[in-house]
């Protein structure tokens, strides 16, 4: 597909940030317990099947209960992880340490990203977990629009041991970015970047492409590691959608515009904009001014 030249009315704002992540899920109880008391999140809400945590008031993680659902075709397209970013490497060790010393096998590794400090880890269905810590912005090394990253040796013990507090905060923590798996990367960029909106801050060739707004390392990033060559998702356990929050409605109007003109199928409730990506992934978009409640404006689980 030819390059396509981005114009300022094309990019999101500068100040887009990601919303929680929907999760579809098997055992509500069971993976509402492990985000509560073993990631180290707040449960904020519980309304029949569907629970909200996070931290303080800020929704990251909604649980769908779709105990009629099978889980996800081997090697398809989906989550590959939803990241959470902490304000501090105090409460990150925390975090770690919680999952470390109380689900042990769901940790799955750690890397110094050099934007960032990371840990990763599958829940108790399968979907994919980083936390993380990111550097600031000062330190990061860019070469042609291009971010520096890389996965160096990070000894999580070590992390913890110099990080740890005696009492930590449970201070502030957003989701950061959110990692999918895809089909192939050309489709990813030419939805992600020349219709929706967001700038690639890193490609690593035809396996990985790495997004964001207004400069941040990455939003969102898309990966054919384990998926490559995969349709569209069918409706299963793991991924629900993936919520995007910009400025102001007229974020909404001219985003909306842009995917209608675009010919991309759009959702608008007056509130949010949805629609799906080419693998049916789910990605909602609402504005920060808006007074619609992210939980509340999850689907339902039996949106395809």
């Amino acid at each position: 597909m030819p390059a396509v030249t981005l114009t300022a009315k094309d990019l999101l704002a500068a100040d887009t940030g990601m919303g929680a992540v929907t999760l579809r899920v098997g055992n509500l109880d069971a993976m509402s317990a492990y985000y509560r008391d073993i990631v180290t999140l707040d449960l904020i809400s519980q309304d029949g099947p569907v629970a909200v945590l996070g931290r303080g008031p800020v929704p990251l993680v909604i649980l769908q209960h779709a105990p009629e659902l099978r889980a996800a075709e081997p090697r398809s397209a989906g989550l590959y992880h939803t990241a959470i970013l902490f304000d501090t490497q105090a409460d990150l060790a925390a975090a770690v340490y919680s999952i470390g010393t109380k689900s042990p096998g769901t940790f799955t590794g750690s890397a110094d990203h050099l934007v960032s400090q990371a840990f990763y880890f599958t829940d108790p269905e399968g979907n994919g977990i980083e936390l993380y810590w990111d550097r600031d912005r000062t330190l990061w090394s860019w070469t042609h629009g291009q971010v520096e990253m890389a996965s160096l040796y990070l000894d999580p013990n070590a992390f913890i041991s110099e990080h740890m507090s005696a009492e930590p905060s449970e201070g502030h923590a957003i989701v950061g970015h959110v990692h999918l798996s895809v089909g192939d990367v050309a489709s990813a960029r030419a939805f992600y970047v020349n219709r929706l909106g967001f700038e690639a801050t890193a490609n690593f060739g035809p396996s990985a492409l790495f997004v964001s707004a207004g400069g941040y390392h990455h939003h969102m990033a898309m990966n054919t590691w384990e998926s490559s060559g995969s349709g569209k998702r069918r409706l299963a356990l793991g991924l629900g959608e993936v919520s995007i929050i910009v400025p102001s409605t007229n974020d909404v109007d001219s985003l909306n515009e842009r995917m209608t003109h675009y010919k991309v199928e759009t959702r608008n409730d007056g509130h949010t904009l949805s629609f799906d990506d080419p693998w049916a992934n789910r990605i909602r978009v609402r504005a920060a001014d808006s007074t619609a409640d992210e939980a509340a404006s999850a689907e339902t689980v039996s949106t395809p």
